[in-house]
């Protein structure tokens, strides 16, 4: 059960306290303080952890305080919509993610030099994009392959995004220490951006990693759906990284390994998008370039990264993380996916161009009342 307090309950009111007293007479449950500070209200929730059937929802909403309790049936209980609970989101460097924001993360799949990430911040900037993705820490298939820059670069990447005004920078980590890195790296430059870390699909079920992220709450997370894993297992994943306390996630869909999905990389699962938003409250990115995996065209003249990405950004994505490189040929990580710098105008206008269309849509929905 989740026991949702009235917005002006705080753990210091009587009311609060009142409740926790109520519920020592069930000592065999696990009570858990969740305090959600979303965009526009903060939310106390108080968790029960255990067997609650003998727990009366009646009793409990009519104490002082209490706005609503809600029977917990998904596992994901603290990232869980439960049919009921509204989007809350977060706020990180001024900027909003919720279920109805919209965020562009585009760059770098792995960086390689300075003057390509410094290349790609600028047209970013010229562009009116204020996040990026850029990877130092890069997994591989292969152990001879490249496998990013690691921390050296981080004094100098963070420099460059304050530079050209990039607020938030997506970045996978793959271990623990590398949450340290990133922290000293900002550190040293004085915090000149934010950086959501970044789970990849590889580590999708990294559970120390997962808990490692979650404990930390300076970054926001960003969790990449596993390309071998249930719907249901990557919820569970996310989880968590929510149950050591960090809540703000932005769950990923990357596509998932089938060969099914032949000729593209991954089939694409951006179907899902809709589900994720009712299973959940988080928002949800996409990333068209991993599931495609090259930058091959439909006979319409359109490349099928731009059709996937519209296919995500129709069905509702809140946010898009895609691959640029300003010399894809030269590119030492997923080169053949990067889309070339140069298109960064003309991939922007026709994102918006098809957000503008869901806006649309949405309120066409909600005008005919359906």
């Amino acid at each position: 059960m989740i026991i949702i307090m009235e917005p002006h309950v705080t753990q210091e009111s009587p009311e609060f306290h009142s409740l926790l007293k109520y519920l020592e007479r069930f000592p065999h449950l696990h009570i858990k303080v969740i305090e959600n500070k979303g965009v526009t209200r903060t939310l106390l929730e108080v968790h029960l952890i255990g067997e609650d059937y003998m727990v009366s929802q009646e009793d409990i909403e009519s104490l002082p305080g209490v706005e609503k309790a809600i029977k917990v049936t998904a596992k994901y209980r603290l990232i869980g919509r439960h049919g009921v609970l509204t989007d809350l989101g977060f706020t990180y460097k001024d900027l909003k993610f919720s279920q109805d924001s919209f965020h562009i993360f585009a760059g770098l799949c792995a960086v390689d030099t300075y003057e390509n990430a410094e290349a790609i911040f600028k047209a970013l900037k010229e562009n009116g994009v204020c996040c990026a993705r850029m990877g130092a820490y890069k997994p591989r298939t292969s152990p001879y392959d490249f496998q990013g820059l690691g921390k050296e670069c981080l004094p100098w990447l963070f420099d460059l995004a304050g530079k050209y005004g990039i607020k938030v920078i997506v970045m996978e980590v793959l271990s623990p220490h590398h949450i340290d890195e990133i922290r000293e790296a900002l550190d040293l430059t004085g915090h000149p951006c934010g950086v959501i870390l970044q789970i990849g699909t590889r580590n999708a079920q990294n559970f120390e990693l997962l808990k490692a992220v979650g404990r930390q709450l300076d970054f926001p997370v960003l969790y990449k759906r596993g390309y071998g894993l249930s719907l249901e297992e990557s919820l569970n994943a996310a989880e968590y990284i929510a149950s050591e306390g960090n809540t703000n996630i932005i769950f990923c869909l990357r596509g998932v390994r089938t060969h099914l999905g032949d000729p593209h990389r991954n089939l694409v699962d951006f179907s899902h998008v809709p589900v994720v938003k009712r299973l959940t409250r988080l928002p949800v990115c996409i990333d068209p370039s991993h599931p495609i995996g090259s930058r091959v065209k439909a006979p319409d003249g359109i490349r099928d990264i731009y059709h996937i990405t519209a296919q995500g950004v129709i069905a509702g994505a809140n946010a898009i993380l895609v691959e640029f490189h300003p010399c894809p040929e030269k590119a030492l990580c997923d080169g053949p996916q990067a889309l070339p710098l140069e298109e960064l105008p003309l991939y922007l206008e026709y994102v918006y161009k098809v957000r503008e269309t869901y806006l649309e849509l949405k309120k066409l929905v909600k005008d005919k009342g359906v």
